[in-house]
């Protein structure tokens, strides 16, 4: 009766031991699919920010080079200014 009871008992502590690694592994999962979930939510808002920078740097981008533009003309003038300035002094100083 003894091998009887002991198969009994080690019937039973397997049983206990399936239960606890399917409850284990039901929890891994769960806890898995929530990690994996706030990946993708972590990597979704660090899309979303580095887009936002982007859009942000590409608008600077934009503002210099109208800018550097601007520069350019107003350069442009004052060159031509200056030349028509000293032009018009050996005009005056030939006279």
């Amino acid at each position: 009766m003894q091998a009887n009871g002991e198969d009994s008992a080690l019937d039973n502590a397997v049983k206990r031991l399936d239960a606890a690694l399917a409850m284990l592994q039901q929890r891994l999962t769960l806890k898995l699919a929530e990690a994996g979930a706030g990946a993708d939510g972590a990597f979704e808002q660090d899309r979303a920010k580095l887009a936002t920078e982007l859009d942000a740097a590409r608008a600077r981008e934009r503002d210099l080079r109208a800018a550097g533009e601007e520069a350019s003309l107003a350069l442009g003038q004052a060159i031509a200014e200056i030349r028509s300035a000293l032009g018009g002094q050996a005009s005056a100083g030939s006279h």
